[in-house]
């Protein structure tokens, strides 16, 4: 597995990470021992960037990981967040930046991890009520404390970006990115490029969605939550079926899965670009993993962007947008 480096701070992560949220909660079908095999896969072929966040679970994705990675550390390139407040039960108690927050938070992470550093501390949602100052201030002094290497944002925009870089060198933003979903490379893609910060695409597989294997939405288990999603609502969800059918063709003509050319497609939008395909399965894994191996000409990639180009999909990303980007 090949490296990229985010930011010019000294973070290198293999081109592929393993994004771990599904294994806790949103996605039905939890199999914890399935998926502490699937995170040992993922280091055996080289995947050595995992991504989870406080909020998994809420909390048990945390400790998910921690108990995968307590006997190869050294291994890990290691990625959390805070900033979604969850209550034990459960509940969504809003977004905070607050710097006691963020210090109790990053505490409260590192115990569950059973890690003494987290190489990779992403604010997960930007809080509009704490200058964003305030809240990279804190984390700063995680990094002078020595509980975190890197600094990270999650669904940022621009001038929040260019503010938080200011205070502390960021070293990588994460927001959702993929053949349906490619705002992204109006105003985020080229900021972080002019300041040198990596990207992290969650959710490069749409999902799941372009990986063609649903054809309605009774496809998605009753308490799996992308039943709320709009894209995968009504008529929404049938005009985006025909995005996966072009990209399905293409696919096929490659002899190669559409999740496989779905995730090549982000691979080779820049070697400073990181996806995050997750899953809970050794299987899935070790078809996203092949995808690395995949190049795409000058010509699959203009087929691409023909089959899926900018805006076409049908439905918001979230079905409340007001905490993303801002």
């Amino acid at each position: 597995m090949k490296q990229r480096k985010l930011g010019t701070q000294g973070l290198a992560v293999s081109e592929l990470g393993l994004g771990c949220m599904g294994m806790s909660e949103f996605y039905a079908g939890r199999d914890d021992a399935e998926s502490l095999a699937t995170i040992h896969r993922a280091l055996d072929l080289g995947v050595n960037f995992l991504d989870t966040a406080d909020m998994y679970g809420p909390f048990k994705n945390e400790e998910l990981v921690g108990r995968a990675i307590a006997d190869r550390r050294d291994r890990v390139v290691l990625a959390t967040k805070f900033g979604n407040v969850r209550g034990e039960d459960g509940s969504f108690k809003g977004v905070s930046g607050h710097p006691d927050y963020v210090r109790s938070a990053c505490d409260a992470s590192l115990k569950r991890l059973g890690v003494e550093t987290i190489d990779l501390y992403y604010q997960h949602r930007v809080d509009p009520n704490v200058p964003i100052e305030e809240t990279v201030g804190a984390m700063a002094e995680l990094v002078r404390a020595g509980k975190v290497r890197y600094l990270g944002l999650s669904e940022a925009a621009p001038a929040t970006i260019r503010r938080a870089h200011a205070v502390h060198p960021i070293s990588a933003l994460q927001t959702e990115y993929s053949l349906w979903t490619r705002d992204v490379e109006d105003e985020i893609l080229p900021t972080v490029r002019e300041l040198g910060i990596g990207f992290v695409a969650y959710s490069p597989l749409g999902r799941g969605f372009l990986s063609g294997t649903f054809a309605s939405p009774d496809d998605l288990a009753a308490d799996d939550t992308r039943r709320n999603h709009p894209r995968f609502q009504g008529e929404n969800f049938q005009r985006n079926l025909d995005i996966v059918e072009r990209v399905r063709e293409i696919a096929a003509e490659k002899r190669v899965t559409s999740s496989q050319l779905a995730i090549a497609w982000v691979l080779a939008r820049g070697e400073d670009i990181v996806p995050i395909p997750g899953t809970k399965r050794r299987t899935y894994l070790e078809q996203n993993v092949a995808a690395a191996a995949i190049e795409l000409s000058a010509g699959d990639l203009g087929r691409l962007d023909e089959a899926a180009p900018k805006g076409v999909t049908a439905g918001t990303r979230y079905p409340d947008m007001s905490t993303v980007n801002r």
